[in-house]
């Protein structure tokens, strides 16, 4: 007999903890001393996966226990830290990336903050932030406005998620990458790792993996590829890649030794990559919330409708799209097969969407949604294939913007994801219905349309991909299904890459993806330096900075990242679920002190999450010059924490201390 058991209860611990963690809850509840002090879990990753992010949990922790807030830092590995979080909701304050790897729209703050989305796990709301008649309203009005009604729209809701405090802005990173030069050229200076950076690589010897592509270049300017597809992270926002992409790090490390000069080092054809993230390496699942954050490897699998690379929206698997009507997107996919051979077609493509919103399909009693991707589906009413190569998406009302970032998910084939749609089982226990196989599957020998095809993996150790020779950036280009290869006099219906740069023709450039899990970021910057990987992919600590100066033949990439760090707070809980609580947290973290000391200057401290677009950040939210944060400013006196004052502040919104000045935890 099948028995139930909770997603949620098996993540967190195994199936011991079911009832395990309910009995320690009722001792909890039972032994509790009701005068006894306030203690905070601040949960973030270990040091060696990200260096930043554990500096702000320490710099807090330190400033919470000096105001009588007993704090305690709990390390995980990345992938059991975003169980806790975006899954279980099992935490107190966590510090972490936003997924977005490129300055985004701001839509991309609705599947993050919006109230509808408090019961789903993934990137939707982890905080269980609710303001129904404040911020709902904005984030829903400024989706249907356009100019200047939309701008003050995104100004009024920056200012109320400043105000309330459902997660805390710290600072925007500027992404560090080590490369060489002797194999591939023209990394860009703002993504390397993104999809777009990825596609936009030049082999050194003149010829892409079939001599396509002609822009070569020193990769100093800003021209290359960026995404802002996902793919994640976003959050709900899934947006482009860097994780460095999909890689996030979990906890097991190997040992720092360099690649040995046989593993193919030496291959002109194939680009190596160096990460001290093993993810990639053990799922392929593009919804795990897990396992991605900037999803640039998955995007590498599975195609989108439209990429958006440096600010320039692309027709990819849509070959053009129009407005039917008030609300309607008709879409005309280009000609393409799944990795298995198998047509992409227009049920696929509306497939997807459905999907997305409900990963069941309509056969439990309520919808079990994907756990990354909310965000931007919901911006859609509708699909429906109107033959075998036009689908109509129906909109909810929403702005062309918005409706950009619905076509930026990944589009799913068909006929091998419905076969997932059961709720999930493991060793004879059954999940609840808020699980099914498509969410919790790693996705093995995953099926996607993209440029590369997965070959082979060695889970923790080492992944590899291929070029897909039947990809329409590649078969066009070859001349099988006609073309120009980019010529500006080709008339558009007779090129079957129309609207597609010419730096992406006849790419990728490489006929193999490796990349290989370090144990350090110095590990893997020295790997780059020593020639047996062109460039690392996680973003690199600063630490490791002088470590690329010392390598002649290696340098650093860097550019603006819209993935911004924050401490997000669990308002499900008191006294966290008080936002003059949360607002004196916030008062707690030195921005520009952390800036210069955790981050080596190499961020922009910011109080608002749509910093990286400046555009859309009012004068009264920019940092610019400001030494503090202009909402939240950190209490401090001659530079250091004030803690008497802080403290005053939580006497004033109600806390009471004991004599020994410690914060005393709410009855309830």
């Amino acid at each position: 007999m099948t028995r139930q058991a909770s997603r949620r209860g098996v993540l967190a611990g195994g199936f011991a903890a079911l009832s395990a963690g309910c009995l320690g809850r009722t001792r909890n509840i039972a032994g509790r001393d009701r005068s006894s002090q306030l203690t905070l879990e601040i949960n973030a990753p270990p040091a060696d996966r990200d260096p930043n992010a554990i500096r702000i949990a320490r710099h807090l922790a330190e400033n919470l226990d000096a105001v009588g807030i007993d704090a305690r830092i709990n390390t995980l590995g990345l992938t059991d830290l975003r169980r806790k979080v975006l899954i279980n909701h099992n935490f107190d304050v966590y510090v972490g990336q936003f997924r977005e790897a490129e300055p985004f729209d701001p839509d991309a703050m609705y599947g993050f903050t919006h109230s509808q989305f408090v019961a789903e796990s993934g990137w939707q709301n982890p905080f269980g932030f609710t303001d129904i008649n404040g911020t709902d309203e904005l984030l829903a009005s400024q989706r249907r406005m356009d100019g200047d009604e939309r701008r003050e729209a995104v100004a009024d809701l920056q200012r109320t998620l400043g105000e309330l405090q459902p997660f805390t802005v710290v600072a925007f990173p500027d992404p560090l990458t080590a490369v060489r030069e002797d194999r591939f050229e023209n990394w860009t200076n703002r993504q390397p790792l993104s999809v777009g950076g990825l596609l936009g690589l030049e082999r050194v010897d003149g010829g892409g993996a079939d001599g396509g592509g002609t822009e070569g270049g020193n990769g100093t300017d800003g021209d290359g590829a960026n995404e802002t597809a996902d793919g994640n992270e976003t959050a709900d926002n899934e947006t482009a890649d860097n994780e460095t992409a999909d890689n996030e790090t979990g906890d097991g490390l190997i040992d720092d030794t360099p690649l040995a000069a046989d593993d193919g080092a030496g291959d002109a054809a194939t680009l190596r990559l160096v990460t001290t993230d093993e993810r990639i390496t053990q799922n392929w699942n593009p919804i795990a919330a897990e396992y991605r954050h900037y999803g640039t490897f998955t995007s590498l699998l599975y195609d989108r409708l439209a990429l958006v690379d440096d600010g320039e929206v692309i027709p990819w698997l849509a070959a053009d799209w129009g407005r039917v009507g008030d609300s309607g997107i008709e879409i005309s996919l280009r000609e393409a097969d799944w990795h298995d051979g198998e047509p992409v077609t227009a049920d696929d493509v509306a497939f997807t969407y459905e999907f997305l919103r409900d990963t069941a399909m309509g056969t439990t009693e309520s919808p079990v949604p994907t756990p990354t991707f909310r965000g931007r589906v919901s911006a859609v009413d509708e699909a429906t294939a109107v033959d075998e190569a036009t689908v109509r998406l129906t909109l909810d009302g929403v702005t062309d913007a918005v409706g950009v970032r619905a076509l930026q998910v990944p589009i799913l084939p068909k006929h091998v994801w419905e076969e997932r749609t059961g709720v999930a089982t493991i060793g004879g226990f059954e999940f609840d219905a808020e699980t099914t196989e498509a969410v919790v599957t790693n996705n093995e020998n995953p099926i996607g349309s993209g440029p590369v095809r997965f070959v082979e993996a060695s889970p923790e150790e080492s992944v590899a991909f291929e070029r897909n020779p039947d990809h329409f950036l590649t078969r066009a280009a070859d001349g099988s299904t006609g073309g120009t290869d980019g010529d500006d006099s080709t008339d558009d219906e007779a090129d079957p890459l129309a609207g597609i740069p010419e730096r992406f023709r006849g790419k990728p450039a490489f006929d193999r993806l490796e990349i290989e899990v370090m144990g350090s970021d110095i590990a893997a910057v020295q790997a780059v330096g020593d020639g047996f990987a062109d460039a690392t992919v996680s973003n690199l600590g600063p630490d490791s900075i002088p470590r690329i100066g010392r390598e002649a033949d290696a340098r650093l990439v860097t550019g603006q990242s819209g993935g911004f760090y924050h401490v997000g707070y669990n308002t499900r809980r008191a006294p966290l679920s008080n936002p003059r609580f949360r607002g004196v947290l916030a008062s707690l973290i030195d921005k520009r002190t952390l800036v210069d000391t955790a981050f080596n200057g190499y961020a922009e401290a910011a109080v608002s999450p749509l910093a990286a677009t400046p555009e859309w950040v009012p004068s009264d939210l920019r940092w610019e010059d400001r030494e503090t944060d202009p909402v939240h400013p950190f209490v401090s006196e001659s530079g250091s924490l004030d803690a008497e004052t802080a403290r005053d502040r939580l006497r004033e919104a109600g806390y009471r201390f004991d004599e020994e000045g410690r914060l005393l935890a709410p009855d309830t």
